[in-house]
């Protein structure tokens, strides 16, 4: 199935790394032209050879910016002014209890893992608008419906990630330009590797995994993280011209974890 990325310039923020680099790396070995985007020019660049290097052909564009601020937002744009796909993949998230979470903490989630969609949306969208084609994809999380207790901050922020995406969907009736969200269950990157190794200290990593599906997320079916390369594949489809017809959804990629029908 040819998906139609020959000849589109595909921007994912924060893919130097994790899931960005396995989203950005899956549309360039479709043919697009990835713009790969990190905080640090020597990261991105390496981001960039690796991607070259396993991609026959590929010729991946570098576009250094911090996402998570305003001004960083600004040097992104400068460096990569236009875009057929956007990827808005930038996200941190920590485990904190509800009540020992200060302002300062909730603020600075707000400002990367909604904010930067804003600003990155409002710049791009209407240019994709504007031609009448394009695809904007949020990636949110299971947690913006289904809370996560050690992670109060970030889910509400995946939440407000959802309600953004819908409301960018609605500017777009009567077009070829689509807005969706994906949800996936836990993924094992580096980072979640990282969280589940400071909630299970001292746990071999396949065990600290084991445990955190069974305690933390145990409606889940399929009862293991997802890959990268899982995730990766399901939004380079998202993303592709086979989509038209999918427009304002948010999709589940949780391996069954959510259990509400609707």
């Amino acid at each position: 199935m040819d998906l139609g990325y020959t000849g589109k310039r595909c921007l994912v923020t924060a893919s130097t790394g994790g899931l960005g680099f396995a989203i950005a790396q899956a549309m360039a070995a479709e043919g697009a032209t990835v713009a790969v985007n990190g905080r640090s020019a020597g990261k991105v660049r390496k981001a960039a050879e690796r991607i070259a290097a396993a991609v026959p052909g590929a010729r991946p564009e570098q576009a250094v910016g911090n996402s998570g601020t305003a001004e960083g937002c600004e040097e992104l744009i400068g460096n990569c002014p236009d875009a057929d796909v956007l990827v808005i993949n930038l996200g941190i998230y920590e485990a904190v209890d509800i009540y020992k979470a200060g302002d300062d903490r909730w603020h600075e989630l707000i400002e990367v893992n909604v904010m930067s969609g804003v600003r990155l949306a409002r710049h791009y969208l209407p240019r994709m608008l504007a031609r009448n084609s394009g695809r904007v994809i949020f990636m949110a999380s299971e947690s913006g419906i289904n809370p996560a207790p050690e992670m109060p901050a970030y889910s509400a922020t995946k939440t407000m990630q959802l309600s953004l995406a819908r409301n960018l969907a609605e500017t777009t009736k009567g077009t070829n330009v689509t807005v969706n969200s994906v949800l996936p269950g836990p993924c094992a990157t580096e980072g979640v590797a990282a969280l589940i190794a400071g909630l299970y200290p001292g746990l071999p990593e396949p065990e600290a995994q084991r445990r955190f599906v069974a305690e933390n997320r145990p409606t889940s079916l399929i009862q293991r993280l997802s890959a990268p390369q899982e995730v990766a594949d399901f939004v380079t489809f998202l993303g592709s011209a086979r989509t038209s017809i999918v427009n304002g959804a948010a999709l589940r990629i949780d391996g069954g974890l959510i259990r509400t029908v609707f």
